[in-house]
């Protein structure tokens, strides 16, 4: 695929697709032999109806929101300064969104699709979350020991989105009374998608579009290594609050 696409970003766009494309195909096949579910996608919460996509717009809107005022903060206590595009903000624009709705669907169909349908099967409810949020944090750290190691601080960072977005799905469930029973009905992954793909985005706009400089005059532990705010104590302090919000929003 290298030798067809040179540009880096287009050949990750692309090699992306085509995973995710695989991995459609083989979460079908598991949906039938292992739960015989002809609609898994259906059981996931990706369904394709108006729903789903406003609550995608909506969680779209909370992930630019989020990661521009935990920037506007940084921005305020020294850590960052804004600065013109020195690069075609358009192109980075459309570029951004393509790889912030692929990743945000992804993953979002791996952890808060199958993943937690499969933990919800067998753990109890109260702890699925933290299962699922801490299995997301660290399939995030398969890389180098050395590196492992100088990121940990971006953990916690993790394992709070993921808790964020494991409510986030949680707050869609609807209840479905019958003449026997009062059954809930599984979440749908419009919202977290949407948030996850909005925090891309404006990262990817904001880095690549070379919109803003990362400082030294502030130390790493307030604003995050390597640049990234949600390893950093004000990112933190943000998604707690957020946590907080989607946890009683799920309830």
């Amino acid at each position: 695929m290298a030798l067809v696409i040179a540009d880096p970003n287009w050949l990750t766009i692309a090699a992306m697709s085509l995973l995710f494309g695989q991995f459609l195909l083989l979460i079908r096949w598991w949906g039938r032999r292992l739960h015989h579910d002809r609609h898994i996608l259906q059981t996931y919460g990706l369904d394709w109806n108006r729903r789903n996509g406003s609550e995608f717009l909506q969680g779209l809107g909370w992930g630019i929101s989020s990661l521009l005022l935990l920037f506007v903060v940084q921005g305020l206590v020294g850590g960052l300064t804004w600065q013109w595009p020195t690069v075609v903000i358009l192109r980075v624009a459309i570029e951004g969104l393509l790889v912030a709705i692929g990743v945000g669907l992804a993953e979002e169909l791996v952890f808060r699709g199958w993943l937690l349908d499969e933990l919800q099967r067998d753990y109890h409810c109260d702890l699925v979350p933290w299962l699922n949020a801490f299995l997301f944090a660290v399939l995030h750290f398969l890389k180098p020991l050395a590196e492992v190691t100088r990121t940990l601080p971006q953990f916690p960072g993790l394992l709070l989105l993921g808790l964020i977005l494991v409510w986030m799905k949680r707050s869609t469930q609807q209840q479905h009374r019958t003449a026997v029973k009062l059954t809930m009905m599984p979440g749908r992954l419009g919202l977290p998608i949407g948030f996850h793909a909005g925090l891309v985005w404006a990262y990817y706009l904001l880095k690549v579009g070379n919109l803003i400089t990362i400082s030294d005059r502030v130390p790493i532990w307030l604003t995050g290594i390597d640049g990234n705010p949600l390893a950093g104590a004000v990112g933190l302090v943000c998604l707690t609050g957020l946590a907080f919000y989607w946890q009683a929003r799920s309830r």
